[in-house]
């Protein structure tokens, strides 16, 4: 069975668009593949958090995994900093990386622009993510396109360990999901939708209530023609919502714009309301009862020692090739 390793940040709620677009086939690979989640804090410090809020999040985002039903029994759920072989693994890759090659990712350029001063871990922070990566040895990493770079780096730092010092990592392929890949901001809908959006009536959060969701989709900007049309290149935010309906609601695009012939943005956007709540609604009272239950703390640290028992092992092949420690007799 093939290796599958994710890892999302704990920094805000999970939008609709990671919803879409991650977790729910999360839950459907966990059915095929070997699967590795990891709720990965350890990213998350490159920027400034307040260490209350980002232990919430994190908690949160464990409880989230679960509500929309991620099995702990078929996959390994664990927090990055509590397996210290990530930490290890990164600062080894980071020996392998070049500094050129980090300063030229997209992602680096973009959070360190126009900034006084900037932290080494935001330039690091790909060698530290192709050790996640690689200490499972991973098969597939599902991604965004926009996490598509740092995975390309990661072939490039295994290839380079392999040929260097032992031929003992597995070089991951990207896996793009072909569906909800790019959910649009409803505000913007040229860009992605992103819970680090300054706008909060951009994106849609899981946890939103059902007033929020109504009233986010209200707002979302369409344009003056009035009529439920897809058309992606002309008519981006009306062709976004008809995205997120068809996949929520399992009906093809083509039966949408039958739905709604003759009815304007009114009548879609409160039946797409609706579709959203009700999608929503069985998710967020599962996770109240796991975010105050002991069951949720059960599934991390078992998730944590399986995750333990297989990286302290690739993390100790890492040394020997690299000749770190005392060659035991």
């Amino acid at each position: 069975m093939q290796t599958i390793f994710s890892g999302i940040q704990p920094s805000g709620t999970i939008t609709l668009g990671n919803y879409i677009g991650a977790l729910t086939q999360f839950v459907e690979l966990q059915n095929e593949y070997n699967c590795y989640f990891c709720i990965v804090d350890q990213h998350a410090i490159t920027v400034p958090q307040d260490r209350m809020v980002l232990r919430q999040n994190i908690r949160s985002l464990a409880a989230l995994y679960l509500a929309v039903g991620i099995n702990p029994d078929k996959v390994t759920l664990f927090i990055q900093s509590e397996v210290p072989s990530h930490a290890q693994a990164g600062w080894m890759l980071q020996c392998v990386a070049y500094i050129g090659e980090l300063e030229r990712m997209t992602q680096f350029k973009d959070k360190s622009s126009g900034k006084d001063a900037v932290v080494a871990g935001l330039l690091t922070y790909p060698p530290l993510m192709a050790g996640d990566i690689l200490l499972y040895g991973t098969n597939l990493v599902p991604v965004g396109e926009d996490q598509k770079q740092h995975l390309e780096l990661t072939r490039d730092i295994a290839e380079r360990f392999n040929k260097k010092y032992n031929d003992i990592f597995t070089v991951p392929e990207v896996r793009i999901p072909t569906v909800g890949a790019r959910i649009m901001s409803l505000q913007d809908p040229t860009k992605k939708m992103s819970k680090s959006d300054p706008n909060p009536k951009a994106f849609i959060s899981v946890l939103d209530d059902p007033k929020q969701i109504e009233k986010k989709i209200k707002s979302a900007v369409t344009d003056s023609e009035g009529i439920v049309k897809f058309d992606k290149d002309n008519r981006p935010g009306i062709s976004n919502l008809i995205s997120i309906y068809s996949i929520l609601a399992k009906k093809t695009i083509s039966e949408i714009e039958a739905l709604y012939e003759g009815k304007g943005y009114g009548d879609f956007k409160a039946d797409l309301a609706k579709v959203v709540v009700n999608e929503f609604e069985p998710i967020q009272n599962r996770y109240r009862e796991l975010m105050e239950s002991t069951y949720l703390d059960e599934v991390l640290d078992k998730g944590a020692e399986k995750a333990n028992a297989v990286a302290s092992k690739m993390v100790k092949k890492m040394e020997n090739a690299m000749g770190l420690g005392r060659k035991r007799r």
